[in-house]
């Protein structure tokens, strides 16, 4: 893929190109390309490829973008971007943190860019993070070019081990206040499938998980017509933990509407000027994003989507797995 990825780098895609001088064609922008769904592609400009390498699990490339500012591209499908990164990981991680009544311990399945151990790190109870990620060299990589990460993985509360989550959940004696799930889509073929599944969050998350304990993950995509993989997720958890929320955010850089599923055992309670009050006791420095009224906004789903999701029978297994789709490519324009 990485070969691919770099050769199409020198593609030269000009529609029309015998029209322009040739002085202009040489100041055309490269362009991402992700295909989101097999008729539907979505594309913006590049100013150029500040860095790129290859691991042992994935390509890893991280992009000057004119819109977004730094992007970082896995396998070509783009992961977060500067500009809009912080609606991804402050949904991800403040609800859950918050909703607990005195969290101290977290496991972080994945996050090897550092943007979730960052937002964690802001809450003052905390006082140890795990972050568990299969690819060392994604953590080296994002450690070394992405600035706005570096006092997060400095701070002597994260320890990173560079294994499966699953195997670092096993491994592990002690039990933890949260778990976040910040793993890639499940994609066929991918490293992360089996951390989608009933077995898993019944055999592996949820005995890990203390007292009150509160699991929460990425559930991909959530847009009226890319919410399947969001929905089988939240069936999904559903069959495993008693009271189960789901809630979404619209993130630029994606095209689409982002899903998280949030469960646990003790009932979850979402009232604004509670969350408020905890987001100014709890939190060091601002939210750019969240407050405690559009904590509890995002879990008020569209009746198309909530209609859809009560209605979800299947169930996420390793035998019947549901897969997000894209890839990606950068050429000229």
């Amino acid at each position: 893929m990485f070969s691919s990825f770099c050769s199409a780098l020198s593609v030269l895609f000009i529609p029309n190109s015998s029209s322009l001088p040739l002085d202009h064609i040489h100041q055309l922008p490269q362009w991402f390309e992700e295909e989101l769904e097999d008729d539907l592609k979505w594309s913006f400009a590049v100013n150029r490829v500040l860095h790129a390498t290859t691991s042992e699990f994935q390509d890893i490339v991280l992009l000057d973008t004119k819109r977004f500012g730094k992007a970082l591209l896995l396998d070509g499908k783009l992961q977060s971007a500067e500009k809009d990164e912080f609606i991804y990981h402050e949904s991800l991680v403040h609800p859950a943190l918050l909703l607990h009544h005195n969290p101290k311990t977290v496991f972080i399945m994945g996050g090897g860019e550092g943007s979730t151990a960052r937002e964690t790190l802001k809450h003052k109870s905390i006082e140890k993070v795990v972050m568990c990620d299969i690819d060392r060299d994604v953590v080296n990589f994002c450690r070394a070019h992405l600035k706005e990460n570096q006092d997060a993985f400095q701070d002597e509360k994260l320890h990173i081990i560079f294994d499966d989550a699953k195997a670092g959940l096993e491994g592990r004696a002690e039990k933890f206040d949260v778990i976040i799930g910040d793993l890639s889509d499940p994609h066929e073929g991918g490293p992360c499938n089996h951390l989608y599944t009933k077995s898993f969050y019944e055999d592996v998350i949820k005995p890990k998980l203390s007292d009150n304990g509160i699991f929460v993950t990425q559930a991909g995509p959530a847009g009226i017509l890319s919410h399947k993989v969001f929905s089988s997720i939240y069936n999904t958890v559903k069959h495993v933990f008693k009271y189960v929320i789901a809630y979404t955010a619209h993130v630029p850089s994606y095209a689409d509407s982002c899903g998280w599923v949030l469960a646990s055992d003790h009932p979850i309670r979402l009232d604004k000027e509670d969350l408020n009050n905890k987001i100014h006791e709890r939190v060091r420095g601002e939210l750019r994003y969240l407050d405690g009224a559009f904590i509890v906004s995002s879990t008020v789903i569209n009746k198309t989507i909530r209609t859809l999701m009560m209605n979800e029978t299947h169930v996420f297994t390793e035998e019947d797995a549901r897969f997000a789709h894209g890839r990606g490519l950068v050429g000229n324009a």
